[in-house]
């Protein structure tokens, strides 16, 4: 039950990660000018940002159980906000946005104000904040509810962010150059199928338990 846990959790952040939103878009800027340890310390600083969030999610456990209606809520919303992430993903992939991507100045490189950047950037995100509010917690919750099942998922959650950082870091890092437009298309369909795949998951939890 704990591997299905963790791979929940995974699944969860990558579908996160997988969105060409503002955090991704500065982790690609920084690799192409700096180098991959430089997209790396903002990478870990933006999947701390992102376990805040999550766990902060978890508050809505306890509302959730104790509140049918905010159950109702929860179910609904977060169905129809992971469709609508998944249809706008898949628009996406048919119409891939423009990255401009110019040369940043060489600088020495500092560690920790990377890694504090890129927990702002996650904290600050627009795309991050409507996630967490109307999709983190019902998914999170439904998945985290047992205490034995909380570990586990977490932990999927961090090992995707943190795989996310260390491959997106790699590839800029040596790419030097613009990202191209099929590997945009990649990172969007892959966000759609999984957005489409939490809905579903999402929906089906509350129509057994409402309907």
């Amino acid at each position: 039950m704990w591997a299905r846990d963790a791979v929940e959790g995974f699944l969860l952040s990558l579908s996160l990660c997988a969105d060409l939103g503002v955090v991704n878009v500065a982790l690609i800027r920084l690799g192409i000018a700096r180098g991959m340890q430089a997209a790396m310390c903002l990478g870990m600083g933006s999947c701390a940002g992102d376990m805040l969030y999550a766990v902060g999610s978890l508050s809505l456990v306890t509302l959730m159980a104790a509140h049918r209606e905010v159950r109702l809520v929860l179910w609904i919303g977060g169905s129809g906000v992971l469709l609508w992430l998944a249809a706008r993903m898949l628009r996406e992939t048919l119409t891939p946005r423009e990255l401009s991507l110019p040369p940043e100045a060489p600088a020495p490189l500092r560690p920790m104000r990377e890694f504090s950047r890129g927990a702002v950037l996650a904290l600050s995100s627009p795309s991050a904040i409507l996630w967490f509010a109307a999709v983190g917690g019902s998914v999170i919750a439904a998945h985290a509810a047992g205490r034995s099942a909380l570990l586990p998922f977490l932990a999927g959650f961090f090992v995707a962010g943190s795989l996310w950082t260390l491959l997106v870091a790699a590839l800029t890092g040596l790419a030097h150059q613009r990202l191209n437009t099929r590997l945009v298309r990649a990172l969007s369909l892959i966000s759609a199928l999984l957005f489409a795949y939490f809905a579903v998951g999402v929906f089906l939890r509350g129509y057994r338990e409402f309907i």
